[in-house]
Formats: C-alpha cells, sequence, structure tokens
C-alpha cells in the first residue's frame, strides 16, 4: 500500500506538468479545454499521460476508450472520467504496464466525446470497435447515452464498464457490459432515508429531468420515499436545459413539500437551489451522487439557506491514506478533488487491466469471463461483479458546510 501511495504521489507531479503544458486542467473551467475537444472530430483524443513507465520498454500497447461528454452542459463528467483514465494509465506504466503471458503492454488512453448526443455516442461506439488494439471502453456517462451504445460494444464483444449508468436495464443488455454503479433504486433508497430518517421530511417533494435517467430516477425517488412511509407530496418533471423554475417552486409551496429530492445533474439541481433561495422557500434539498461536484459547491454559495445532500460511494474527505494520496495526485495534475464518477471511472479502469492480466491473454471471451471474478479493492470501495455485471456499492452521506463538501452528521 505504502508503494501505491509512493507512486501516486510521484505520479501527481509527472502528470501535473504534462496537464499544465497541454491544458488539460478543465475540472473548474471546461470552457478552456483543447485537449479532448473533439466537437469537429468524433474519432479518438489519444491522451498524452507523460513518459511514466518504469524503463521505456514495451511489447505493444493495450488502448482503453473513455467516452462521455468532453464538451457541453455535461462536460465536467467526460473530462473527470478522461483525467481519472490518464492518471490509472500512468500508474500501471509506471510499475511496468500490463503483464500478459510473457509480455507487458503499455496503456494507452483513447478519449472520446460523444457530446451527450445519442447519434453522437452511436457514431463514436462504431469507431471504437473498429479498432482492434481497443480492449475496453470506460463510459458513456448518461444512463440513454450508455443504453444507445452498449448494445454495439456487446456484439462486438468489447468490455464495457460504465462508471455510472443507474438505468435498470443496462447491464443485463450482454455479457461484456458492466456498471461500477449502483441501479438508481438502491442509491435513491439512500437519498429517501436522508429526507425521510435524517431531515425529518414527511411529504417530499420530487423534481426529475426529462430523460430517461431522469424519469427513472424520479420514479425510484418515489417508490422509496412511499416504502419508508412518507407522502409524495408533488412530482414535477422539467427539461434538462431549464433555468426557470417558478412555476414548479410555487407548485412546491403550495404542495406543502417540507424537502425535495432532485433528479438532474449539478446543472439543473445547481439552479434549482438557487431559485429557492431568491423566491423565499427555504427547505432542504436531497440530490443524487451527479450532484457531487465542485460546480454544485458554486451554486451552494447563492443559496446560503438551502441545505443540500447526495448518497456518493467515493468522498474525498475520507482520512484513509490511500484514498487521501489519490485525491492530492489527482488535484495536483488537475486542479481539484476527483467526485465520487470520476472516481469510479479511475476504479473501472484498474479492473479491466486487472481482468486483461488474470485472463492471460487477450482474448475478448477471457477477458469477459475473469471480468465476472473481479475481486477489487479500489478507491469507490470494494467491488464484485453479480452474474449481470452489477457492482454493490456502499453509500456515505455527504453535505455542503462553509463551501466544502463534508460528511453528513
Amino acid at each position: 500500500m505504502k508503494k501505491v501511495i509512493t507512486l501516486l504521489l510521484a505520479l501527481a507531479l509527472v502528470l501535473g506538468m504534462v496537464a499544465c503544458s497541454s491544458n488539460t486542467d478543465t475540472t473548474t473551467d471546461t470552457s478552456t479545454d483543447t485537449s479532448t475537444d473533439t466537437t469537429t472530430d468524433t474519432g479518438s483524443d489519444t491522451a498524452d499521460t507523460g513518459d511514466t513507465s518504469s524503463d521505456g520498454s514495451f511489447d505493444g500497447t493495450i488502448k482503453v476508450a473513455v467516452a462521455g461528454p468532453m464538451t457541453g452542459d455535461n462536460a465536467e463528467y467526460g473530462i473527470g472520467f478522461g483525467n481519472a483514465a490518464d492518471l490509472m494509465a500512468a500508474e500501471w506504466n509506471a510499475n511496468g504496464g500490463v503483464t500478459v503471458g510473457d509480455k507487458t503492454y503499455e496503456v494507452v488512453i483513447e478519449k472520446f466525446d460523444d457530446k451527450s448526443e445519442s447519434d453522437e455516442a452511436t457514431t463514436i461506439a462504431y469507431n471504437i470497435v473498429s479498432d482492434p488494439d481497443i480492449y475496453g471502453v470506460i463510459g458513456h456517462f448518461a444512463s440513454g447515452i450508455c443504453m444507445v451504445s452498449a448494445p454495439i460494444y456487446n456484439e462486438a464483444q468489447y468490455i464495457n464498464i460504465s462508471p455510472t449508468s443507474s438505468h435498470a436495464d443496462y447491464s443485463s443488455i450482454g455479457d461484456y457490459i458492466f456498471r461500477n454503479n449502483t441501479v438508481i433504486n438502491v442509491e435513491t433508497r439512500t437519498g429517501a432515508e436522508i429526507a425521510i430518517n435524517d431531515l425529518g421530511g414527511t411529504n417530499i417533494g420530487v423534481l426529475s429531468i426529462d430523460t430517461e435517467w431522469g424519469q427513472s430516477a424520479g420514479n425510484a425517488m418515489e417508490e422509496n420515499i412511499k416504502d419508508l412511509g412518507a407522502n409524495v407530496a408533488l412530482r414535477q418533471e422539467v427539461s434538462e436545459t431549464a433555468v426557470d423554475f417558478a412555476t414548479e417552486i410555487a407548485n412546491f409551496r403550495e404542495a406543502g413539500a417540507d424537502v425535495i429530492m432532485v433528479a438532474g445533474m449539478y446543472g439543473t439541481y445547481g439552479p434549482f437551489i438557487v431559485a429557492m433561495q431568491n423566491s423565499g422557500y427555504i427547505v432542504p434539498t436531497v440530490g443524487c451522487s451527479n450532484g457531487y461536484t465542485d460546480q454544485m459547491l458554486e451554486y451552494a454559495n447563492q443559496a446560503p439557506d438551502i441545505q443540500v445532500y447526495a448518497p456518493v460511494s467515493f468522498f474525498a474527505g475520507n482520512p484513509d491514506e490511500a484514498v487521501q494520496a489519490y485525491v492530492e495526485a489527482y488535484t495536483s495534475a488537475y486542479g481539484a478533488a476527483p467526485s465520487a464518477l470520476t472516481t469510479q471511472a479511475y476504479d473501472s479502469v484498474g479492473i479491466l487491466l486487472e481482468a486483461i492480466e488474470r485472463a492471460g491473454s487477450l482474448d475478448r471471451e477471457a477477458i469477459m469471463q475473469a471480468m465476472y471474478e473481479t475481486d477489487y479493492d479500489g478507491m469507490s470501495g470494494h467491488t464484485t461483479f453479480d452474474e449481470i455485471g452489477d457492482a454493490q456499492k456502499e453509500f456515505t452521506k455527504v453535505t455542503i458546510q462553509d463551501g466544502a463538501w463534508v460528511v453528513a452528521e
């Protein structure tokens, strides 16, 4: 463990210099990203992880594709995936690469911007499976996009691990499809427990975005609220691009909602709490793990009276020595601490590479079989997969206090 910690800190220095020189620090300002901007090209953007190998000699390369929104409203998530993959790849290369039989392979990350668009994701998926040197795909981000692209990967026998898809049917698409995340009903169960057991809510409002994921998450919230004995005051749906929430807030106020659960990304959740603050509607809110971002802190600063909570599988404030070494390495390289979803992407790369080593060959079916034997201790916790490729996660309850995310008491 000490060796891993020392290596992570050393890599932070290397990746920090690479990030600064190639302008990849997009954690807090996605408008300045040039290395991952593929808006005019749905092909790949090979990651520059620097010369982090132990002796510079490899017998070949193993490519890992990272697919997600590198531009647009959800760019923080896709860029985080790419950063995390770079960090994990650099760690493996510094340790001598991936050993398969009597050969060692350098890990190369290739990034693809799906822009959170189904058509773009489909094009990208076909581009990925046309490259025989790519042995796995980390992504996509949004559940609806994952559902579109996963059948393509499965048919081509390319391992696909989504760090974020929570759609109930995602993993069952095929044997090559895995999620390093929980299904949405499990995550929202913890969210409902926060709303009811911790915050004392009895009349819970639900706000969901009008995407496939938002509808699924909102439905799961309603089910869990009722199962825990509380009342659903009102369910409202808004566009993913909504910026005016005056009508929704008035409706929640009239319905007497004493806690609001939000099934939306920070681009919805953040402006919503600011609107609550500005309208004087002061009740606690509970989001999902995708709300645990630095951008959410900026919105919370504009809504100081609105409590914000979320269930997460990873918390950067965890005092564990290995976790703090990882947080320091990531922060030094990219300018901000990793989120829970970014960390699930980081672990997903490690899970894939360990499976390749266990398989002992580059045969895709052998790698798939090895994936089901995963027993991985990572930064987002201990991970195993069930018979359909679902991972089980334990959640930490976090909240925002004094401009920072902290463990909820």
